[in-house]
C-alpha cells in the first residue's frame, strides 16, 4: 500500500517533515480555507503542492473536496456547486492529483461526544458516548420528536445523565457534537444546528440516496475523463443521527451507490474505524467484495462498548479494538496483487493511519483532535509491520 499521512496545511502542528520521519511516503490534504461550493483556485492548489514538496513528500490524495449541503438537499445554488466541483476535479487533475475523497453525510461530518477522552493508560482518544449524545439531542438541542427516536429506557438514562452533568460539560458536549469538518474552522452553535437540521425536512433516506446518485451521475464522467478516482467516505458513526438519514453505513449502502453509477472511477474510501462501529459489518469480507472499487483506505480501530446499533465506542489503538486488522490488510494486499496482475495503474492503494491516540509528547502539543504526531506514528509503524509480515507469509503475497 502507499503509506500516506493527513496534513491540514500550514496551520497543522504536525509538519510534513514529521510525517516523513514517521514513515509516510505521501500526503493527504485539502484546501480547508476555500468556502464549500467554490472552485478551488489554481494558485492555491499549486501553493499546497509546493508546501508539501518543501517538506520532502508529495500530495497524493485530496481529502476532501466538500460536497455542499445545497447539493445534498438539491436546493439553492446546488447546480452551480456541482459545476464548481467538476471544475475543481479538472484543476486537481492538471496538478497531478489522482485520488479525491468526499463524503455525503448530512449537516455533521464525523460526530463525537468527547474529543480527548482519557483511556485506561492515560492516553487521550476520541469517543462517542451514546448516553451523552441522547442527552444532547433531547435536552440541549431540544430537537422536536427526538425522544421518539430512542427507546424509553435509554431516554430515562439520558435524563439522569443530563441532570448530573455540570455546566462546563454541557458546553463542551455542545461544542464537540457541533464541530465542523476536520481541519476547518467551521462549527455549529445550537441555533445554527437547529436551522441546518430543518433544511432536511421531507428528505427521506431514499431521497438522499437519489441525490447522491444524481451528484455522481454528473461528476463521475468528469472524473473518468481527467483520470481521477473519486471515493466516498462512510458515515461516522454509521447510523442515523439527529433525525437525519445516513446512506453509506453498510455494504448494501455502498453496493447501491456503486451499481447506480457503475464506473471504475467512482468508488469507496474504506474506513475501518467508521464501518467498524457497527458489529454487523464484517470488514474483511466487505474489503474482499468491494475490493475492485476501493480507491483509498483509512485504517483505525474502535472498541464498541456494546453490540447494539447505535452504541457507545472509543477509538482504540490500531491493533486493538474489534476489527481484525490483520485480516483486513491481508485482503487489501491480495487486491493489490490482483490489480498488478491485471496491469491496473492504480494497483497501489493509498492508505493512511486514521486518527490516533494522544500519547507521550502529543499530550502537550495540542494538535487537531484525532491527528497527533506520535499516536499516528505508532499506528503507522504497527500497520506497516503487519503489511511486511503478510507479504512474506503463508498468504503468498510476496
Amino acid at each position: 500500500m502507499r503509506h500516506t499521512w493527513r496534513w491540514f496545511g500550514p496551520v497543522d502542528k504536525v509538519s510534513v517533515e514529521d510525517a516523513a520521519q514517521a514513515g509516510a511516503k505521501g500526503i493527504v490534504s485539502a484546501l480547508h480555507h476555500i468556502p464549500t461550493g467554490d472552485v478551488w483556485p489554481v494558485e492555491e492548489i499549486a501553493k499546497r503542492h509546493e508546501a508539501i514538496k518543501a517538506g520532502g513528500l508529495f500530495w497524493d490524495v485530496v481529502e476532501s473536496v466538500p460536497v455542499s449541503e445545497s447539493i445534498k438537499t438539491q436546493t439553492g445554488d446546488w447546480r452551480q456547486h456541482v459545476s464548481n466541483w467538476q471544475e475543481t476535479l479538472r484543476r486537481l487533475s492538471s496538478s497531478g492529483i489522482r485520488t479525491v475523497c468526499y463524503n455525503f453525510m448530512p449537516v455533521l461530518d464525523w460526530t463525537r461526544t468527547d474529543l480527548r477522552w482519557s483511556t485506561r493508560h492515560g492516553a487521550r482518544a476520541m469517543r462517542f458516548d451514546l448516553l451523552d449524545f441522547v442527552a444532547f439531542d433531547i435536552h440541549l438541542l431540544e430537537r422536536p420528536g427526538a425522544a421518539d427516536d430512542y427507546d424509553e429506557g435509554l431516554c430515562e438514562q439520558a435524563a439522569r445523565r443530563f441532570a448530573e452533568m455540570p455546566e462546563d460539560r454541557r458546553e463542551a458536549l455542545s461544542k464537540n457534537v457541533g464541530a465542523g469538518l476536520p481541519g476547518s474552522a467551521d462549527g455549529y452553535t445550537l441555533p445554527q444546528l437547529r436551522d441546518h437540521l430543518a433544511t432536511y425536512d421531507g428528505i427521506s433516506r431514499e431521497k438522499l440516496q437519489q441525490h447522491l446518485v444524481d451528484f455522481l451521475s454528473e461528476v463521475t464522467p468528469v472524473a473518468e475523463k481527467v483520470g481521477i478516482n473519486i471515493c466516498a467516505h462512510p458515515d461516522d458513526p454509521p447510523w442515523a443521527l439527529l433525525g437525519l438519514p445516513r446512506i453509506l453505513s453498510t455494504e448494501s449502502d455502498y453496493l447501491h451507490m456503486l451499481r447506480a453509477v457503475d464506473s471504475p472511477a467512482s468508488g469507496v474510501t474504506f474506513c475501518t474505524g467508521s464501518l467498524g462501529a457497527r458489529g454487523d459489518n464484517d470488514l474483511p469480507a466487505m474489503v474482499k467484495r468491494l475490493a475492485p472499487r476501493i480507491h483509498f483506505v483509512h485504517l483505525r480501530n474502535v472498541h464498541r462498548d456494546e453490540e447494539t446499533i447505535p452504541c457507545s465506542f472509543f477509538e482504540d489503538e490500531h491493533l486493538e479494538g474489534h476489527t481484525d486488522m490483520v485480516a483486513v490488510i491481508a485482503e487489501l494486499l491480495a487486491e493489490e496483487k490482483r490489480r498488478q496482475a491485471e496491469g491496473r495503474a492504480d494497483h497501489e492503494i493509498p492508505m493512511r493511519p486514521d486518527h490516533g491516540q494522544e500519547i507521550l509528547d502529543d499530550l502537550t502539543r495540542g494538535a487537531q483532535p484525532g491527528y497527533p504526531a506520535i499516536g499516528r506514528l505508532k499506528g503507522l509503524a504497527e500497520l506497516r509491520g503487519i503489511e511486511r509480515a503478510l507479504s512474506h507469509s503463508r498468504y503468498g503475497l510476496s
